[in-house]
């Protein structure tokens, strides 16, 4: 599954680099969410891969650190790019004769760079947070990686402060671009109920069916994890 994983979305990379007809912004959006669903996958599927087959399930305060610092930025970029992709359907169905103008490469490369810097900030500030609680000399996580929550949970010191930090990136970073997901499909609902004929709707509805799906398995899933 993780190589069905990698090699589909590079398939994807491949398949719109090649094609002068895909560079466009929805597909420059699904280009990097495909190498960002790469990189999140390989933070931890690989390391667990190695302790099924080792019969081995130790990693070290180091690694622990790094793969929740790797895991937290990509979660972030996974998270902003359905976002960015969400707004560039909501443009390409309620303002269509202004689409060009507006999902400009600028914009587009501008809208990259801010998830970057917003998603580096936000994963150093977790991790930077994690050596100023004490932990016991040996941690068992009840997980099959190391998470942020998790390992919280197993501090023997006062954990008020980094709570307060995480509930407040996690409603500013996370209930934030699913907010504007939601109000962006609110109106390309409104907008193509608006169309006259079933054709035009199924027309407009199946350009957004790919990235429900995408939203669907990506929040379906972090809502999944314990």
């Amino acid at each position: 599954m993780y190589l069905v994983t990698v090699l589909g979305n590079l398939l994807i990379i491949l398949a719109i680099s090649s094609d002068s007809h895909l560079h466009t912004p929805m597909y420059f959006f699904l280009s990097n969410l495909s190498l960002v669903d790469i990189c999140f996958t390989s933070t931890t599927v690989p390391k667990m891969l190695v302790n099924i087959q080792t019969q081995s399930e130790v990693i070290t305060y180091e690694g622990c650190i790094t793969q929740m610092y790797f895991l937290t930025l990509f979660g972030g970029w996974d998270n902003f790019f359905l976002t960015m992709m969400a707004y560039d359907r909501y443009v390409a169905i309620c303002h269509p004769l202004h689409y060009t103008i507006i999902m400009n490469p600028r914009l587009c490369g501008l809208l990259v760079l801010v998830s970057w810097i917003m998603s580096v900030l936000n994963s150093l500030l977790q991790c930077l947070m994690i050596p100023r609680l004490s932990f016991p000399a040996e941690l068992e996580i009840p997980h099959c990686f190391c998470e942020t929550k998790q390992r919280i949970k197993l501090a023997c010191s006062d954990t008020f402060l980094i709570n307060m930090v995480i509930y407040l990136v996690t409603v500013l970073l996370g209930a934030g671009p699913l907010a504007g997901i939601l109000y962006s499909y609110s109106k390309i609902v409104s907008s193509i109920c608006g169309i006259p004929s079933a054709q035009g709707k199924y027309k407009a509805f199946s350009t957004c069916a790919s990235h429900l799906s995408a939203v669907s398995l990506f929040y379906g899933t972090v809502l999944g994890v314990p």
